[in-house]
């Protein structure tokens, strides 16, 4: 098995790193302090991404994209992962469920995303409703041709700058032996729409500058022109085109981890205790085996899965192998690089702090930890009936 980089994907991982390094990195205080990505930074940063060609790298070269393989985008990804999420956002890289839009869709929404010239946003999440997409209660019936929708939506990343977000929405219910089960579909619904209210969401301590908002929607008209795929289709739409989500967050955990290591290595390497370097005690320097093992390892994991969608392979378990352990690890590796540098760990003279805070929200959103768990033993048990 070949586990080297392509000299196409060296150039990738070299064109986005040094990107990243130099279009990224110096925004980054400012927006830690500030909450804010300032309009002329965001529209740089995606002028920028245009022109060295890697905007909507995700889509295929059919609608306008760079048509990356997955494992080529995994590797997009690991590089962003080193930067902040607030300001890596407009690298570009549009929702691939995008790719289900069909006749006048792909000119309103598909092609403009792809182009730059329009954003989305994803909307699933709901206060009473995260992993339990089926317990959706932002609902829509029929009236008179159309579809009119009431309810809330929240923690939705990107609905800030977004011109039109992807909502899933119950549109009915059917009894089972199990209980009623909900009826999902998805609609595409632009800023502005009469009855639809983007309003600011909560503070969080992850990722400042990269905003959650809340949606509402109170008797917003949509006609059937706004449902992408099939009526009552959601579920196959999202096992369609969402798996990546999860891949995008194990790569990411990766890139942002190999950037704390950076920092934890050398300032193990420079600091002096004792008369001599801190890397020279054993307590320290076993840590630093330990994080560079973990981190290859949530990289083998996290570029495998990508692979195996590129050769048609299964790869349901392994894509949630790949986020449970990559997230998980970039929490460990985080604390241990706070626990080196101890005390001016916490500070905010230095970064660390805030890799710290970034990391804790990567077990939980695009499916808990939990979740990974039941779908990695529900794909081992299902062949056996159990």
């Amino acid at each position: 098995m070949h586990f080297g980089l392509t000299d196409e994907q060296e150039m990738i991982v070299s064109t986005v790193r040094s990107f990243v390094e130099k279009e990224i990195y110096p925004h980054e205080d400012a927006v830690e302090r500030s909450g804010e990505v300032p309009k002329e930074v965001a529209d740089e940063i995606k002028r920028k991404t245009i022109e060295i060609g890697f905007y909507a790298c995700n889509f295929p070269e059919e609608v306008g994209g760079a048509g990356l393989s997955h494992l080529d985008f995994a590797l997009v990804e690991r590089e962003l992962g080193r930067g902040s999420m607030a300001l890596n956002h407009f690298f570009g890289r549009p929702q691939n469920i995008l790719m289900a839009c069909e006749g006048e869709q792909r000119d309103r929404y598909l092609l403009p995303a792809v182009r730059g010239e329009r954003m989305d946003a994803l909307a699933m999440t709901e206060p009473g409703a995260g992993s339990d997409v089926r317990g959706m209660k932002c609902s829509a019936v029929r009236d008179g041709g159309d579809w009119v929708v009431n309810g809330t939506k929240h923690f939705i990343s990107g609905a800030d700058h977004a011109d039109f977000i992807i909502v899933f929405i119950a549109t009915g219910e059917d009894q089972t032996p199990k209980g009623p089960k909900k009826r999902i579909t998805a609609f595409l619904v632009d800023r502005g729409t009469p009855g639809f209210t983007i309003r600011d969401g909560y503070k969080s301590v992850s990722h400042r500058g990269y905003k959650n908002m809340v949606l509402e929607f109170d008797d917003c008209r949509l006609p059937d022109a706004q449902v992408l795929g099939e009526v009552d289709g959601g579920f196959e739409v999202m096992n369609t085109w969402l798996y990546a989500t999860r891949i995008t967050v194990a790569t990411m955990s990766v890139g942002r981890a190999r950037r704390v290591f950076d920092y934890a290595l050398n300032y193990a390497a420079e600091r002096e205790q004792f008369g001599q370097q801190i890397a020279k005690f054993q307590g320290v320097s076993f840590q630093i085996a330990d994080m560079i093992t973990e981190i290859d390892a949530a990289d083998l994991l996290t570029l495998n899965a990508a692979w195996r969608l590129d050769q048609g392979l299964p790869a349901n378990r392994e894509i949630a192998s790949a986020k449970v352990y990559a997230s998980e690890m970039l929490a460990r590796v985080t604390d241990t690089a706070m626990q080196i540098y101890g005390g001016m760990g916490l500070m905010s003279d230095y970064p660390i702090e805030r890799f710290w805070r970034d990391a804790r929200v990567e077990r939980i959103w695009d499916g808990t930890s939990e979740i990974q768990r039941h779908i990695i033993s529900r794909e081992l048990f299902r062949p056996l009936g159990a």
